[in-house]
């Protein structure tokens, strides 16, 4: 191998480093936004301004998918920790629109993430719910908060049946014990808050009777 071939094999792993900390560069800014995007999303999500926290989530979703696209010959930025947590929190913006707004949970496929990040954020997602419900149960809103929770319990059903080694899901068994704690906390305080309703109102109702015997109470 005479010099002049050392020295191009040399530059062409320069200028293959140079695009990857490009790619790098850019990936980091674009996942920046992401995350920033979907948190600013469930704010919304929470405030009830449902458009704007659709409006949120649509411009992270193009984020999400044009940084996947530009990164397809960069497998080794592609799949670092920063992309999978960006990817994480989008999901969890996507599912808390779907479950405020009580339509169908989206997949994975749907969203064009990796499936580590869509357990994680699905997870995350119904851990957030929590706040919700609280949120519910201090308007006196019984109706929306037990499906809430039922959700809460769906989501969690289905992801204790991924047993698999955290290289594999991302750290989703740490994730789902902390949803498991969540949840038992969610479930005790809607469980007492009915509880409280329920005599609240049959209190109410025998002060009624013994103020009007002989009435009926419609």
């Amino acid at each position: 191998m005479t010099m002049e071939e050392k020295n191009n094999s040399f530059m062409e792993i320069r200028e293959l480093f140079v695009a990857t900390h490009q790619a790098r560069e850019t990936a980091l800014k674009s996942c920046r936004e992401v995350i920033q995007l979907s948190s600013k999303s469930i704010r919304a999500l929470h405030r009830e301004e449902i458009g704007k926290a659709r409006l949120l989530i649509d411009e992270a979703r193009e984020r999400v998918r044009m940084t996947s696209e530009s990164l397809q010959g960069n497998p080794e930025v592609l799949y670092a920790g920063y992309i999978h947590d960006a990817q994480k929190e989008y999901v969890e913006a996507e599912v808390m629109y779907s479950i405020i707004t009580q339509t169908d949970l989206p997949i994975f496929k749907q969203l064009e993430v990796h499936p580590s990040a869509y357990l994680n954020g699905i997870a995350e997602a119904a851990s957030e719910t929590r706040r919700y419900v609280l949120d519910l149960l201090k308007a006196d809103n019984y109706a929306m908060a037990d499906p809430s929770l039922k959700i809460m319990d769906y989501i969690y059903d289905e992801l204790i049946t991924f047993d698999f080694p955290d290289a594999i899901t991302g750290g989703l068994r740490r994730t789902t014990d902390a949803l498991r704690a969540v949840l038992e906390r969610t479930r005790a305080d809607l469980t007492l808050t009915t509880a409280q309703r329920r005599l609240e109102i049959a209190l109410d109702s025998s002060d009624f009777r013994a103020n009007h015997p002989g009435e009926q109470i419609i």
